[in-house]
């Protein structure tokens, strides 16, 4: 039986959504390329993004940085000492992969947070082997995920591929609070390349080597992060989380920003927190039941994270709730450590205050967030798969179909499409039966398809097809572009573009 995650991933590579980098030669696992529909899809989700987050505050701005950095950057950051994943070898063919996943997989059991010696001892425990060969495996050892390069001619200049975005914003920020006026809250978002030497990347598109993250970081004055402008307008809405003390009950619970705040969470996190769970149930469409805040504890989170929610997502073809995206106040580790690294001073004066500004960090791996829309929006019928995405998401917003390619309907197509694509993103096609032109738009989820009759050709009018539901009503071409507009705006419901067809 072929299952679910096969079937998006045939789809995604047989329409051009994304597929292995350079297959064509010899495939290197956790590198994809997106293809054209893949790329539209992203572009619509970040554009969303950057409306919604920089939207927030009009002090919050994008920058674009490049993705090599010096190795004092990362020495500073601790990312040279810290970033490390647990790698184990097999002794006989040398076989090498995370040992806190292969753990994980073979038993089930959580080991965020475990030290290589606690993950040797359940290896032990368990009594697993090498998954390629069945031998003794050794012990487990830190791996150093960061991409290391020579630049210049003598190959002596050591250089690092960024391994997040979120250096870009702390490096730019003395110059960046100086050009926005000295004012905080300052945020700066990064959306970009990131780069991480994976031991054993698994799970297909969801965990890569390049990757794409969307990341904003808000500077702020520390003695503030328990006020809120906004407090009375978020402080009853309902936060669906999965607290530490939850895991006993398995329990997702809805606390409002109020009760939290009481538990010590402060008002400047949950404002965001609030922001961060609108984005996926209002804009994004999430189903509720499928989103969750998941706290990490004092053990798992890393250690300058004062507070950390990692936005999960409950994904069948992952096999339950993944991370796709993370809330953390990062406190002053990252301006305090580039500041003793550069022997720059990264203090500011605000209100006759000197201080080291903190930092809020809204973190999404945006590859996994494609991942998750296919998961979630993948829908199967008796005669057709389909993506049932919002229409802000649909990679085409239009389809245009001539009923055959003759008595003139071919042409009265193309001048429609002409005259819709500037405002949407459209397709046209005249190859194959209208039925299987139907079947090839569902499948990519196009939201609305056109279809120009004979009739059309008698009182100026088409049909228009519902995606989800498959209902057809019949307009007056001139009106097109303002019901289209309406529908997808919301303004208005299919069944009133105009009337029913049978």
């Amino acid at each position: 039986m072929v299952s679910k995650t096969e079937k998006i991933m045939s789809i995604a590579q047989n329409r051009g959504f994304f597929y292995p980098s350079g297959e064509i030669y010899s495939v290197k696992a956790g590198f994809w390329t997106y293809g054209h529909l893949g790329t539209l899809l992203k572009q619509k989700w970040e554009r969303l993004w950057r409306k919604t987050f920089l939207g927030l505050n009009s002090n919050y701005y994008e920058i674009d940085d490049v993705n090599i950095l010096t190795k004092e950057v990362f020495e500073s950051s601790g990312h040279l000492k810290n970033f490390n994943d647990p790698l184990v070898e097999c002794t006989k063919c040398k076989f090498r992969f995370r040992a806190d996943q292969y753990v994980e997989d073979e038993t089930g059991k959580e080991t965020e947070g475990l030290t290589t010696t606690q993950l040797d001892e359940l290896i032990e425990k368990s009594k697993l082997k090498c998954p390629e060969c069945g031998s003794q495996l050794g012990k487990t050892k830190l791996f150093n995920m960061m991409f290391e390069l020579k630049v210049g001619a003598t190959g002596k200049d050591i250089m690092y591929l960024r391994p997040e975005t979120a250096q870009s914003p702390y490096l730019s920020f003395k110059r960046q609070f100086m050009s926005l006026r000295e004012k905080l809250p300052m945020g700066l978002a990064v959306i970009g390349k990131a780069f991480r030497n994976e031991i054993s990347p698994r799970q297909g598109f969801f965990r890569l080597r390049e990757f794409t993250q969307a990341e904003l970081q808000i500077f702020f004055d520390p003695d503030k992060i328990d006020e809120c402008e906004n407090w009375n307008k978020i402080k009853d809405y309902k936060l669906r989380t999965f607290l530490v003390a939850d895991r006993k009950s398995k329990k997702i619970n809805e606390r409002t920003p109020a009760q939290l705040n009481k538990r010590k969470v402060p008002k400047f996190y949950l404002y965001h927190l609030v922001q961060v769970q609108k984005f996926y149930l209002d804009i994004l469409k999430i189903p509720k039941n499928n989103f969750r805040f998941r706290e990490l504890s004092e053990k798992e989170r890393a250690f300058y994270n004062k507070i950390h929610f990692d936005v999960e997502l409950n994904l069948e073809t992952l096999g339950g709730f993944k991370e796709v995206a993370g809330v953390h106040f990062r406190g002053n580790h990252d301006l305090g450590g580039h500041q003793a690294g550069s022997k720059t001073k990264l203090e500011v004066v605000v209100d006759g205050k000197r201080f080291v500004p903190h930092v809020l960090e809204l973190s999404f791996g945006v590859d996994r967030n494609i991942w998750a829309l296919l998961d979630l929006f993948f829908k199967e019928e008796k005669e057709r798969n389909l993506f049932t995405f919002p229409h802000s998401l649909s990679p085409i917003d239009v389809a245009i179909f001539p009923l055959l390619k003759k008595d003139n309907l071919p042409k009265i197509a193309k001048e429609i499409f002409d005259g819709l694509k500037k405002d949407f993103k459209c397709s046209y096609d005249e190859t194959g039966s209208i039925g299987k032109m139907y079947r090839r738009m569902d499948e990519v989820g196009c939201s609305i398809m056109i279809t120009v009759d004979h009739e059309s050709l008698k009182n100026k009018t088409v049909t228009i097809r519902d995606r989800d539901s498959m209902k057809q009503t019949r307009i007056k071409i001139k009106d097109l572009k303002e019901k289209i507009s309406d529908l997808f705006e919301g303004k208005i419901k299919f069944n009133k573009t105009g009337k029913s067809v049978k």
